[in-house]
């Protein structure tokens, strides 16, 4: 198992999205690519298929990616909701600096 964590906030936007979607399959993918104003950036989609090399990060709830999976561990997801805008967001203990936005950070 891992140590990557999800809020309750980040559990149950995900829950609303499957029953929105009417797809108890959906899931949240999160994974690490090079580039953003930092280095490394954030990505996260909704899917409903997993890949091979998929580790779960929350059962039937999120996955990431082998490639990806030391980037995240000790991080927490969360889903942070503001005044006109909500979205995933990281706390990650293994990133050095962190751009503005919150989408991208350095090692």
């Amino acid at each position: 198992m891992n140590s990557v964590t999800l809020t309750n906030s980040a559990l149950e936007r995900i829950k609303e999205i499957q029953q929105k979607e009417n797809n108890h399959q959906k899931f949240l993918r999160v994974s690490i690519s090079g580039g953003g104003c930092s280095g490394f950036q954030y990505v996260f989609a909704l899917d409903d298929k997993t890949l091979e090399g998929d580790i779960e990060i929350v059962k039937n709830t999120a996955v990431t990616d082998e490639t990806s999976l030391p980037f995240l561990i000790g991080a927490e997801i969360e889903f942070v909701k503001e005044l006109g805008s909500s979205y995933f967001k990281v706390n990650n203990p293994n990133a050095k600096a962190n751009c503005g936005c919150g989408s991208s950070f350095s090692i």
